[in-house]
């Protein structure tokens, strides 16, 4: 990635840089290689029980979508009145301890193992998946990996269920599984495909000692348009999070299956599309819920909900095996700001402190809002009293060297989006929130560059209501992610989005 000689440096850039300094906590380390090129093996977490203070925290890369050869597929038993034979490998085709490799090699600090399969695959997860997941923890001790699984979800598609690490989580998952995984039972009840049921559900891992982390994934897959959603819907999704705010918080941002387009020797398939969305296309890699300017997520912030984007290989077969897929960690990342340990990662997931981006784009980002005395980051809450002027600072590193592509792509443009807050929606369909709008946009000749790091200012003048702002970035020229054609390189159209802070007034 070029760096800008100093004629094309911003003027005033050394007085912008320690201001962000100053504001960013700890500070930015040294310029450090692109993950592309080499990773840094990671010490064995160790369990941390007392509280974590936020100078311990760094960015660390993770993926909570990845599969292994404990998704099966199903094949009718001879006997027809006998549950269907679940085959291992049928569905992914990867061990976990590859996996954990995998993950390892391309600049992953966390994992979640996250398969699915048919009628009775509570069983297989319990007595075959856990022992792997254990001897893959023994293995790759560098990398953090959650035991966890797609919740094949009632009424709905499919969602990660991410277990705290506990020595009951072998039986914690078991209970979720066997109750409430849509295709458990044999024969199949219809029962277990409503909305209700998925509420209950909910209830059951909200009211656990220590309650997991559920993110819905790929949540426009089934739409048929733009704004014409299919088995996940916007008053779904609200309905989740008003029945476990602290479990139900987000969304996949960009789904995974991002290899689609690409034959195994990396050509270009002419059909092939991103993601799987073969209706309603992903836009610049991107959900609708998520790429849209003003949309779906906009819609929730607006709300004033906690309800934050992620970023996953959905990882089953890579695609030089004829799969559709990366490896964990090669295109897309889910970056949390988190102590390397499982509570305070899985902690990080919870509340925000989140940013993703695709192809290695970056590899840093920090947002801080300030004012006198009091200041907030990603995932964070900022109040200030009517008529303030909020001094945001935004610091990405845009990292030297090339992606597991191998390319080389440079951050074209940053941009800074506010919305307003309105309360809750009375609408529980809406996907739209008209107060959004890029506030501003930030180029090459609008930043401060030192080395990697992208440095930028802006001041929000005289804040009068609640409002939420958020950042994005990407490699190219579209003004707002336009629709992605069939056949794209999805290396050669990168975006990165930040979760939100959010900015309440003093009544």
């Amino acid at each position: 990635m070029r760096t800008l000689s100093p004629h094309r440096r911003l003027m005033g850039s050394t007085a912008v840089l320690a201001l962000a300094l100053c504001l960013v906590p700890g500070g930015w380390t040294a310029a450090s290689a692109h993950p592309g090129h080499a990773v840094q093996p990671v010490a064995p977490a160790k369990r941390v029980v007392r509280p974590v203070k936020p100078s311990e925290r760094r960015w660390l890369a993770g993926d909570h979508h990845v599969h292994s050869w404990f998704s099966v597929s199903v094949k009718p038993a001879a006997d027809p009145s006998q549950p269907p034979i679940l085959i291992k490998a049928g569905d992914a085709s990867n061990p976990i301890t590859t996996n954990a490799r995998m993950a390892a090699k391309h600049g992953l600090s966390w994992i979640v193992a996250t398969d699915h399969g048919g009628p009775n695959h509570s069983k297989l997860n319990r007595d075959e998946a856990y022992p792997e997941l254990l001897r893959a923890r023994r293995e790759t001790p560098g990398v953090l990996q959650f035991w966890g699984m797609e919740l094949d979800t009632p009424a709905a598609e499919h969602s990660s269920l991410i277990l705290p690490r506990t020595d009951s989580e072998r039986d914690a998952l078991f209970a979720v599984e066997s109750r409430y995984n849509r295709r458990e039972p044999w024969p199949a009840d219809p029962a277990r495909d409503q909305e209700g049921f998925m509420l209950d559900a909910l209830r059951h891992m909200k009211a656990l000692p220590r309650p997991p982390v559920v993110i819905a994934n790929h949540p426009s897959r089934s739409a048929t348009g733009v704004g014409r959603y299919g088995l996940v819907s916007p008053s779904e999704l609200r309905n989740w999070n008003d029945t476990a705010p602290d479990v139900a918080v987000g969304m996949e941002g960009a789904p995974g299956h991002q290899a689609s387009s690409l034959n195994p020797d990396g050509s270009l398939k002419p059909k092939g599309d991103r993601g799987g969305y073969s209706r309603a296309p992903t836009m610049g890699g991107f959900d609708q819920m998520t790429a849209r300017l003003g949309g779906f997520w906009d819609a929730m912030l607006g709300e004033g909900r906690r309800w934050w984007v992620t970023s996953t290989s959905d990882s089953h077969r890579h695609y030089t095996d004829g799969g559709d897929d990366f490896w964990p960690g090669e295109y897309s990342k889910t970056y949390v700001k988190a102590a390397h340990t499982y509570d305070d990662v899985l902690d990080g997931l919870r509340n925000g402190r989140i940013f993703v981006t695709l192809g290695d784009l970056v590899s840093e980002v920090d947002v801080t809002a300030t004012i006198a005395g009091a200041k907030a980051e990603i995932g964070g809450r900022l109040e200030v009293p009517a008529g303030s002027d909020v001094t945001v600072v935004i610091r990405v590193r845009d990292p030297a060297g090339k992606n597991f592509g191998g390319f080389s792509p440079s951050v074209a443009r940053i941009d800074l989006i506010q919305g307003d807050i309105a309360g809750p929606a009375a609408d529980r369909a809406l996907d739209a929130n008209p107060s959004t709008r890029v506030v501003r946009a930030f180029t090459p000749t609008s930043w401060a560059r030192e080395g990697e790091v992208l440095s930028m200012v802006h001041v929000i003048k005289d804040v009068r209501g609640p409002t939420y702002i958020r950042v994005r970035g990407t490699n190219g020229a579209e003004g707002e992610p336009l629709p992605d054609p069939l056949g794209e390189d999805p290396w050669s159209d990168l975006w990165f989005y930040a979760n939100p802070i959010f900015i309440t007034v003093k009544s």
